[in-house]
Order: structure tokens, then C-alpha cells, then sequence
């Protein structure tokens, strides 16, 4: 395969937008506005124009929650007729088109040469695992160590332990970039998923996500975890371009963190 660069930006929250080689994949698409800026990728909103400048678009939803589901990505298939879907099985839909595909936990599915694979969450829906031109991307969707303060001693144990059973079915999996949960609102357990994740996965690269309004919270969880070998990358504000190079059929580390 040939040398190239993939080309990614934050959108918001979980959001973010990958161009690969041969397609433009889109992942958990949520604010389609800010007061004050323009529609445009660099503002992490996707224009008319620019979704219909896009070859061989892919758009996935993880699950039904807002906050990764908005339904004006159903529309971007009236400007782009190649677009195809791929959404949790939870998430409800009146009509059906055939460039819809729904998966459940476990479920995979071949479109031409890209490989995707469900695995599971500890929300509703699911996580994604996508191998597209020589790269393994996972986006988590809601798959994290939900460690909430409030919750009884009992509930934390389930969650540990349905976080740690769901990371087990990855293991073997070798994956260049993750997008995966760090939660300013878990407080001081905000680390735990991430921390579990990048020891159990070993990640190439890791893009913390679910961040609503805080992106600050990625410095403090790169400075955390260390001089781990997952490259973790630092997101500043929506819209923000990262660069990585595939070459010789290897995902390049950046020696920084971000172009």
C-alpha cells in the first residue's frame, strides 16, 4: 500500500472525523452548530458542502444518547448519494434505507475492502472496531469504567467488572488509534477506563473523548499516565486537525501532538 496521511479532526464530545487513503469515516456526530462560527470541518461542524465533496463516506453512530446520535447525519445522504450508515441496533429508525446497516454486539460486517466490527459497551449500544487501509481505528462509543461516586459499592463492583469483561474480548486485537472516553464528570476516577485500556490494548494512539466542554482534562490525563508508549494525543478545541503517516504499511507515531 501505498505512503499517505490520515487526516483527523475533533468534531465535539465524541465526535471526530477520519480520512483515510479511500474513505471519510465520521464517528458519533452530536453539535451541528456553535454560536458564533461557521459550518466548516475546522469549527468541528460538517457543512452541506463539504460532506458533498467527500468520496466513499461512512457514518457511525455507537448508540441512541444525544450526545452521539443526531439525526441531521440521516440527511446527509439527500447531498451525497454514496454515504452509507452504520448505527447501533438500538437506535430507531422510521424508515429504513438500503445504505443503512444496524449492528448489534459482536456483529460484523465487510463493505467492499472495509472491515468493521461491534464489539460491546457499558452504556447502551455499541463500540466500533474499523480496519480500513492498513489501520485498525476502535471508537468506544460508551464503553468505560463507569465509576460514579454516587453509586452504591455494589454498583461500582458491576461496573468495574462488566468494563474489564467487555475490554477482555478486544485483547489480541492490534489497534493503531483509539477514540475512548476520559470523563471529567467521574472526578478523580475520570483515569480508570483509559488507564485500563491503554495497559490492556496497547493503543498506537489514543484520542481521549467525552469531554463536553473540558478538553482540558486531556493534558491532565497525559500527563497521568506518563511516558506510556500509547502515544496520547491532547485536544485543545473543536475542529482541531491531526496529522498521522502511514508508511510502510505502519502507522507512524507523531512527535507531536497535533499539525
Amino acid at each position: 500500500m501505498n505512503n499517505y496521511t490520515i487526516n483527523i479532526h475533533y468534531l465535539y464530545h465524541s465526535g471526530f472525523s477520519v480520512e483515510t487513503k479511500n474513505y471519510f469515516l465520521i464517528f458519533d456526530y452530536y453539535k451541528d452548530s456553535f454560536t458564533g462560527k461557521t459550518n466548516n470541518i475546522y469549527n468541528g461542524l460538517i457543512s452541506n458542502d463539504f460532506i458533498k465533496s467527500k468520496n466513499n463516506v461512512i457514518v457511525f453512530s455507537s448508540h441512541s444518547h444525544p450526545d452521539h446520535f443526531n439525526p441531521v447525519i440521516l440527511k446527509w445522504d439527500k447531498i451525497n448519494k454514496n454515504i452509507k450508515y452504520i448505527l447501533s441496533s438500538d437506535i430507531k429508525i422510521t424508515n429504513y434505507k438500503k445504505n443503512y446497516y444496524k449492528l448489534s454486539k459482536y456483529k460484523d460486517l465487510k463493505l467492499d475492502d472495509i472491515y468493521i466490527k461491534a464489539y460491546g459497551s457499558t452504556d447502551i449500544g455499541v463500540s466500533y472496531l474499523v480496519k480500513v487501509d492498513g489501520i485498525t481505528l476502535f471508537h468506544a462509543g460508551d464503553l468505560n469504567w463507569w465509576y460514579w461516586k454516587e453509586d452504591s459499592e455494589n454498583e461500582r463492583k458491576m461496573a468495574g467488572g462488566n468494563f474489564k469483561h467487555e475490554i477482555k474480548q478486544l485483547k489480541g486485537e492490534k489497534i493503531d488509534i483509539a477514540f475512548f472516553p476520559v470523563d471529567p464528570r467521574l472526578e478523580e476516577y475520570y483515569s480508570l477506563g483509559g488507564e485500563y485500556f491503554i495497559k490492556e490494548i496497547n493503543p498506537s494512539v489514543f484520542f481521549p473523548m467525552h469531554l463536553w466542554d473540558k478538553m482540558s482534562i486531556c493534558g491532565k490525563f497525559k500527563d497521568y499516565m506518563g511516558n506510556c508508549k500509547t502515544k496520547i494525543m491532547c485536544i485543545e478545541n473543536p475542529g482541531q486537525n491531526f496529522q498521522l503517516a502511514y508508511e510502510d504499511g505502519h502507522l507512524q507515531l507523531p512527535q507531536k501532538d497535533n499539525n
